[in-house]
């Protein structure tokens, strides 16, 4: 007969799925994530994957707890794409334990900007880990976390931790990864605003310039130019792409907050 799950797990997963925004989110899966040892937290997403690349930096959405001056490091400066649990993601999907990077390191393959990222990583404490790589509906979308183990901790203990509750912390960031994704969010240009949502929404529903001026009690004017600030804050050259865009990042047709 299987375990019920813990009733401390189990609401948390409530609180996860009630929450209503993409902080409130965050908030409660770092708290919940230093349980189990691991005190610092990267994720990134994207809907706008290449073949070669995560797409725009623009576009990804990056949460973490890792300090500024690291992130600046690795994440900003766009190292981050050579490093070796990264590639190991974009490649995979699952979990995957840190002690790879040991094994990559010990067959002479790293490159000279991989180790680079290692000395860095080093300098910082980012030593041992976990990272879980998310299985999305689209070839254009890549979720992914890497799971930082607190200062002190070793390979082999982080190994230990998830051998035992590997499982739980698994669901448990699949379940945050989907909750963070059916959320809305900017990327890091500028927000919408309420107007230029509401154009873009009724685009969206097959209605011409004309149709959406009736509707929204402005003139046509107005309307083409609430359709070029959202290309504009969206970073894009046609309003049909911007309805994409808009609703690839959960901006229009939401639900009352």
């Amino acid at each position: 007969m299987m375990s019920a799950p813990a009733p401390a797990l189990v609401e948390h997963l409530e609180r996860v799925i009630e929450a209503g925004s993409i902080e409130d989110i965050w908030s409660l899966h770092l708290a919940k994530m230093a349980e189990y040892g691991f005190s610092r937290l990267l994720y990134g997403f994207t809907r706008f994957r290449t073949t070669n690349s995560f797409g725009s930096a623009d576009d990804v959405l990056v949460l973490s707890n890792h300090p500024e001056e690291y992130l600046a490091a690795f994440v900003q400066s766009g190292a981050y794409a050579q490093a070796p649990m990264v590639k190991w993601a974009a490649a995979n999907e699952g979990a995957c334990s840190w002690r790879l990077i040991g094994e990559v390191a010990a067959s002479g393959q790293l490159t000279p900007a991989q180790r680079r990222i290692l000395e860095l990583n080093d300098r910082h404490g980012v030593r041992a880990g976990y990272s879980i790589s998310f299985r999305d509906v689209s070839v254009r979308a890549k979720g992914a976390i890497g799971l930082c183990a607190r200062p002190g901790l070793r390979q082999h203990e982080v190994d230990a931790i998830w051998e035992e509750h590997g499982r739980e912390i698994t669901v448990i960031n699949n379940l945050t990864h989907l909750r963070i994704t059916a959320m809305p969010f900017a990327s890091s240009r500028r927000a919408l605003t309420p107007r230029q949502r509401e154009a873009l929404e009724w685009v969206g529903d097959g209605k011409t310039t004309q149709d959406i001026a009736t509707i929204m009690g402005l003139t046509p004017a107005t309307v083409e130019k609430h359709l070029r600030l959202a290309r504009e804050a969206l970073d894009v050259d046609t309003t049909a792409q911007a309805v994409l865009k808009a609703s690839f990042q959960n901006q229009i047709f939401m639900l009352p907050g």
